[in-house]
């Protein structure tokens, strides 16, 4: 008779250790809150009035039309998701999108809805609510440089100095793989420093400033210089004193965080372009001092690369070269040089 093979014992099965089911829970956790936070309307028009800036309570609660106590109530479930962020500077209190999103039981839900959301078009009430805001904003720095013309390099140094960027946007130029170099625009001169850059490099160059004050310096500065082949244009990006302009270098230096649409100032830009021809952008990288708007007239708190390089894309361009200088006083400058999609 065949024996019966002895059976083998059944381990019994081993639990997953506390550190992991722990890991676990608070993943759940977070994907909860995040769906939590996502699933009420009014913070999801907080969220898309996020989008592309920063809003101080107060700017929150004439947008939307609420109260303050009901409007904290709302960012304060969305600080707990980790889907807004704060900052106070004097009496306000700033609120932006948070850099990192959720944590990571929730990233990538959140990532997928603030897709979704920002997709679709903006409510009218809200589109018009945001260009109140961008008018009274654009108003103010406007002021800002009517009154602040002579004390312009100083305004300035307080965030980044001339200095610290003039050089690498001159080597940029100097290295671009220019076909001709007839006619360099550079839009908001400031102080007309970087002029003395263009003007022995390009056989003619126009300064744009739509603020005569700044447009007064520039053409101060150039005098005093002997540069004599700059033609000095009042307007923005938008004057008809630029039909017909091509250049062969456009140069827009510490200028989009003061202009209230800096998509459409590329777009501009980009359609004053010759072929062939370049645009050089420096600009701030995205930071949280907000002190900047009222001491330097700014509108913007910088921007994302990835922000830049989408917009540039829209307006037809793709990237040559990019910088990232050190940061100084907390902030990070960004050098980038575009030309046509198409070169």
């Amino acid at each position: 008779m065949q024996g019966t093979a002895p059976l083998k014992p059944v381990k019994a099965p081993q639990s997953a250790p506390i550190s992991a089911r722990k890991a676990s829970d608070d993943a759940l956790a977070d994907l909860a809150a995040a769906c939590k936070a996502c699933a009420d309307p009014l913070r999801l028009r907080i969220l898309r009035a996020l989008h592309n800036d920063s809003l101080a309570v107060s700017e929150l609660c004439e947008l939307l039309g609420m109260r303050q106590p009901a409007l904290s109530h709302h960012l304060k479930v969305l600080a707990r998701a980790g889907l807004v962020t704060s900052r106070r500077e004097g009496t306000s209190i700033f609120y932006r999108r948070s850099d990192l999103l959720a944590p990571a039981g929730g990233a990538a839900v959140a990532a997928a809805l603030l897709d979704e959301l920002d997709a679709r078009p903006l409510p009218p009430a809200m589109r018009r609510g945001l260009e109140r805001l961008q008018r009274t904003r654009e108003h103010n720095s406007r002021d800002f440089f009517r009154l602040n013309a002579d004390k312009f390099r100083e305004q300035q140094d307080l965030i980044a100095s001339y200095e610290q960027y003039a050089d690498t946007v001159a080597q940029l130029l100097i290295e671009a793989p220019l076909p001709r170099r007839e006619l360099a625009l550079e839009i908001g001169p400031g102080d007309g420093r970087f002029l003395a850059q263009l003007a022995p490099r390009f056989a003619r160059v126009l300064a744009l400033d739509n603020a005569p004050e700044m447009l007064a310096a520039s053409r101060a500065t150039a005098a005093h210089a002997g540069l004599g082949n700059i033609d000095f244009i009042l307007g923005d990006t938008g004057s008809s004193e630029l039909c017909g302009i091509a250049a062969d270098c456009i140069v827009i230096n510490m200028v989009l965080h003061h202009t209230p649409e800096p998509a459409q100032v590329l777009k501009d830009a980009a359609a004053h372009l010759a072929p062939g021809g370049v645009l050089a952008v420096t600009d701030l990288c995205r930071h949280d001092q907000g002190w900047a708007r009222e001491n330097c007239g700014d509108l913007w708190l910088g921007f994302e690369p990835e922000q830049l390089a989408a917009w540039a894309t829209d307006a037809g361009l793709g990237a040559i070269a990019s910088s990232f200088l050190a940061q100084r006083n907390g902030f990070q400058i960004q050098v980038r040089l575009f030309g046509h999609a198409n070169q």
